[in-house]
C-alpha cells in the first residue's frame, strides 16, 4: 500500500512496486481523476490495484481505509507512507495553523496508518518504508516546519524499528532534489543541480528504486535512513 499514491512520487513508488509484481493499493485524498488513472497504469502491469480514499490525518479514515484493504486483498505486506505536504515560508511568517497542518500530515498521518496497519503487517513479518526528506537531515531557512516534521519523522522510523521489531522491519528515504519536470520549479532545479556533487538533480524513478530495494531487502535491515541526494547532505 502506498498512501498518496495518485501522483508524482507516490506514484513512481506504486508502478515499481507493480513491475516487481506486488498487487498494490494507493490511497488519496483530492486527487480522484489522478488515482483512477494509476490504477489503470498498475493494472496495465499485470497488477491487482485498487485506490481508495484517505485523510491519513484522521483516525477514523485511517482506520476504515486499513479495513478495506485486508477485506480487499485479504493480507498487507508493504506499507510505504508516502502522503505528506511541503511549503515554503520564511521562519516569522509561519502561523500556527501552517505548522500543526504541517506536522499532521507529514507525522500524525504516518504514525496513525503504521499503528492501524501494524496487526496485519504483524502478520506477514511485513515493512514500513517511510518517505523522509533531505529536509530532514539539513535545515533549510524558510522551511522550518517541513523540516521539523520530516526530522520527527525520520526519529519515528528509528523508534518504530524498535518498537515493532522482530515482525516488522521499519525504514525511510530521505529524498534531495528531485526533478518531476515541473515547469515551475525549472529555475530551482539547474541552481540545484549546479550545487549537487553529482551535477544534475534526482529522478522520480531512482525514488521508487530506493522504496523498492527497501521492500525487497533483508528484514534485518532496519531503522536506517537513506538519503538519495546526489551527495548533497555533505556537501
Amino acid at each position: 500500500m502506498v498512501t498518496g499514491g495518485a501522483r508524482r512520487l507516490g506514484q513512481a513508488s506504486a508502478l515499481a512496486l507493480a513491475k516487481a509484481g506486488a498487487n498494490v493499493v494507493i490511497t488519496y485524498r483530492q486527487s480522484a481523476l489522478d488515482a483512477r488513472r494509476t490504477v489503470v497504469k498498475l493494472e496495465a502491469l499485470g497488477a491487482k490495484a485498487a485506490a481508495l480514499p484517505c485523510d491519513v490525518t484522521d483516525e477514523t479514515s485511517v482506520r476504515g481505509m486499513i479495513r478495506a484493504v485486508v477485506k480487499q486483498f485479504g493480507r498487507l505486506d508493504i506499507l510505504v507512507n508516502n502522503a505528506a505536504n511541503y511549503e515554503s515560508v520564511a521562519f516569522d511568517k509561519i502561523t500556527l495553523a501552517q505548522w500543526d497542518a504541517i506536522f499532521a500530515s507529514n507525522v500524525r498521518g504516518p504514525f496513525l496508518v503504521s499503528r492501524e496497519a501494524h496487526k496485519a503487517l504483524s502478520k506477514s513479518r511485513g515493512k514500513i518504508i517511510n518517505m523522509g526528506s533531505l529536509g530532514g537531515l539539513r535545515p533549510w531557512a524558510d522551511h522550518a516546519h517541513y523540516c521539523s516534521s520530516k526530522a520527527a519523522l525520520h526519529m519515528l522510523t528509528r523508534v518504530m524499528a524498535k518498537a515493532l521489531a522482530p515482525k516488522i522491519a521499519v525504514n525511510a528515504v530521505a529524498p534531495g532534489m528531485i526533478d518531476l519536470g515541473e515547469k515551475a520549479a525549472e529555475r530551482f532545479m539547474r541552481k540545484m543541480a549546479k550545487q549537487t556533487p553529482m551535477l544534475r538533480n534526482g529522478k522520480g524513478s531512482e525514488i521508487a528504486d530506493t522504496v523498492l530495494f527497501f521492500a525487497q531487502a533483508p528484514h534485518f535491515i532496519t531503522g536506517q535512513i537513506l538519503a538519495v541526494d546526489g551527495g548533497l547532505e555533505w556537501k
